[in-house]
Order: structure tokens, then sequence, then C-alpha cells
């Protein structure tokens, strides 16, 4: 009989899991997970867990934007709940087939995790199912690659039923082929010979089998709830729709919150919010629908925009489209293509936009600090003092032909100037979208 998993006294901070363990599987396929993971859990319920950050970029790339990216990757890290205490960074033109990193770091790696103890390894970069299998062996902790680690926060701030279903469908297809690995302790083949299956491989096949047909499952369920999503969506006729999109901690939900008055949950961490959230605003007696979204993010894991579907139509159905942009960040540029990367993924590119550059007052035109750099990094003392508020706003405001707008949410600066643009460009659309509509019948 499988061991059941510990959980009492577990904290609940601490959500990052195995590659092998799904949250709220029950019966045939939650005993054939709990199996598989009887040798590869291990127990956090003590303390929080630790880790270590590995990344592998091209040789190309500047240590500034190596930084940044492993940066974000931290703050990842302790969104799902996990105190980073290494970073190792490797230079090759192309990733190691077998183990991702060389075999001297892979060594440096180990002897490190050996010595601290760490309980887990993050990758900043997708891994195979044979490096992972291959990581796992050497190291002998938990490897978590990029793709599951967004996965598992989604699951940890996931509240709805379709949004707890499409993170369990992007935990099953992230699982699906890397099944091979979880069954090590059932892979020794009796005898030799093409026809000679050992009972491993017949686990395998079962486990597979049941994972597919609970994908499958998930599949029909999510459009079950689309079809619901479709009609509260028609519902909401003969009121202009607008959507707060963004990279992910950027500001939008206090945004939102100014806006609508309402409370959305917001926090300085990663993915505050996956759950689409509607509210009916009304700014100068005109009445329009705002939604809050999930923030995009470097290399968001495609099976989650696949299963994000539903959640995502709310931008695609959207009349106007307001990018907020954190502009104290150092790459916000960076950022910003990255939205619209993937406005264009989601075909919502097209859209009226409103760009709104938040946070002013945490902006800072000197030269920024590095903290928890990699050993071996090179900081280019050269860099050039960053263009003043007042120069960036003249230089979007003139190549941009969307309007654009600096604010505040935490201190409420420029807010009574945002609420006035969003009227103007609201009143306009419900003009031309609901020519024949007057307000009143709208509310």
């Amino acid at each position: 009989m499988a061991n059941k998993p510990a959980s009492k006294g577990r904290k609940p901070g601490n959500s990052t899991r195995h590659p092998g363990a799904v949250d709220g599987v029950s019966g045939r396929v939650g005993r054939i997970l709990a199996k598989a993971n009887k040798e590869g859990t291990y127990d956090t319920a003590l303390e929080q867990e630790t880790a270590v950050l590995v990344a592998v970029p091209d040789k190309r790339q500047p240590d500034s934007q190596t930084q940044e990216y492993l940066d974000e990757l931290a703050f990842l890290a302790e969104t799902a709940g996990a105190k980073v205490t290494k970073r190792f960074v490797q230079r090759l033109e192309k990733p190691d087939i077998r183990t991702f990193v060389g075999e001297g770091k892979l060594e440096e790696i180990k002897a490190y995790v050996q010595h601290t103890q760490a309980s887990m390894v993050i990758f900043d970069d997708d891994l195979s199912p044979s490096q992972l299998r291959n990581l796992e062996a050497e190291l002998q902790v938990k490897i978590v690659d990029r793709s599951l680690l967004i996965i598992d926060i989604f699951a940890s701030r996931a509240k709805s039923a379709t949004a707890r279903t499409q993170v369990e469908l992007a935990q099953y297809q992230y699982l699906l082929p890397r099944l091979t690995g979880l069954w090590t302790h059932l892979s020794r083949q009796r005898g030799g010979g093409v026809s000679q299956r050992g009972p491993g491989e017949t686990e395998i096949e079962t486990d597979r089998r049941v994972v597919r047909d609970r994908i499958a499952l998930l599949k029909d369920k999510l459009k079950e709830l689309d079809k619901q999503s479709n009609t509260q969506r028609k519902a909401r006729g003969g009121m202009v729709r607008v959507a707060l999109v963004g990279y992910t901690n950027v500001g939008k939900s206090t945004i939102m919150n100014l806006l609508s008055r309402s409370d959305v949950f917001a926090e300085n961490k990663l993915f505050a919010t996956v759950d689409s959230t509607v509210r009916k605003v009304v700014l100068e007696n005109t009445p329009f629908l705002l939604s809050d979204t999930v923030g995009f993010i470097r290399k968001l894991p495609t099976r989650l925009i696949e299963s994000f579907k539903s959640t995502l139509d709310e931008i695609r159905e959207a009349d106007l489209l307001v990018h907020v942009v954190d502009i104290s960040h150092p790459s916000f540029e960076d950022q910003i293509a990255v939205v619209n990367d993937t406005l264009k993924d989601i075909e919502a590119a097209d859209k009226p936009m409103l760009l709104v550059f938040n946070k002013i007052d945490r902006y800072d035109t000197g030269q920024e600090e590095h903290h928890g750099g990699f050993e071996g990094m090179n900081v280019d003392e050269d860099i050039e003092p960053r263009p003043t508020l007042e120069q960036l706003q003249a230089s979007y405001m003139a190549k941009m032909h969307d309007p654009v707008i600096f604010i505040s949410a935490q201190e409420r600066q420029n807010i009574d100037e945002l609420r006035a643009l969003l009227v103007r460009h609201v009143a306009v659309l419900q003009e031309q979208r609901y020519p024949y509509q007057s307000y009143d019948e709208a509310e």
C-alpha cells in the first residue's frame, strides 16, 4: 500500500512540488500518482525549502540581462515559497543534451547542494524529460524547471472552478511526457530480448492511459465552463469592455481597485491575480466593464496559454486594452515587448490601447545596483544614467500612436487624469459600438 503523503503541519507557502505531484486528484489516478511519488517526494513540513538557481545563457547575452533574468527567477521562487541561497551561471553555445549544464558545473552544483543540504535546484529554462531524470539521479534533490515553477504558482493562486481546472490540465500536460522517471523502482527488466517487457513498462503504460483520460476529461470540463463564460459575456452586451493587461506584478490589480472601488487581491508577488475579475465601473456617468486579467511573463509556458484560453477571452473580446507598465523596472521596454508578443499570440494585438506607465514614484535615473549576482559577473561601469520621466514622457508621446499616461497607483498620482482619459475613450467606443443606446439603458 502506498504511503499517504505527509500534509499535517505543512506550511502553506511551501508549495513547490516534485513534478509528479498533482493537487486535487482522487480515485485511481490519485493512487497511481501517490505510488509514483513514494520515493520522490521530500518533506518540507518543518522548514522552508531552500533553492539553488541555475541559468545557461547564450555567450552573447550581457551579464546585466542574465542578472535580471535570475532576479526574476528568484522572485518566482520566493512567490512559490522557497528561499534562494545560491545562483550558478554557465555560458554555453547550446545546453548540454544530457544534463543541460556541463560536467564541471554539474559537479560544482552537486558539491554545493550536498554541503548546504539545499532541497531543490531550479533551472531558468524548460528541461527535457531525459535531462530531468539525469539531473535528479546526479543531484539527488528535487529538480524544478521554469514551466513547473510557474504552473505551481498558478496552482496556489487559482480560486475559481475554471482556473483550478485550467491549472490541473496544465499540470497533467506537463506530467505526461515525464512519467517514465516516476517508475524507476519498477524499471528492472527480466532477461533480454525485444519482447521481454518488464513490469515497469506495464505500469508506465497504465499511468499514461490514466493521465490521457484525465486530460480528455478536463478538456471536456473546460468546454462546458467556457460555454458558461460565453453566456455570461453575452449577458454583458450593451456596455464597453475594458481589460487591464501587462507584465506580471506591474500594478494592474491596484489600478483595478482604484477605478472600481473594489477589493481585488493585490500584493507584491508574481501572479497575484490568476482568475479574471470583472467589475462594473461608472466614471462621470459613463458606465463600462473593467476586467483584471492574469499577468504575462517571459517564457510563459505554452501549455498555460492553451489551458487559460477561456480566461484570455476577456482580453480577446475587450473593446479597449489598458496596457500597464512598471516604469521603475530597468527593462520595462523588454516587458512591453513580451506583452505585445503575447497579445499577438492570442490574436488581440490590433485592439485600441492606452499605455499606462505605473510606479513613477519608484523611478530612479541613477545606475542600478546589482545584488545577489553570480560568480564571474562583470558589471558594466559605463552604464549611462536613465532618462528623466519628462524625457521619457516626451519620447513616448511622440512615437506612440496610442495615448500615454504616467501614474503612481500606490501614491494616487495622476489618477484623476487616468480616469478622464478612460472616460473620453470609453465614450467614443460607446458611440461607435452602441450608437442608439443611451448611458441610462447601458446601466
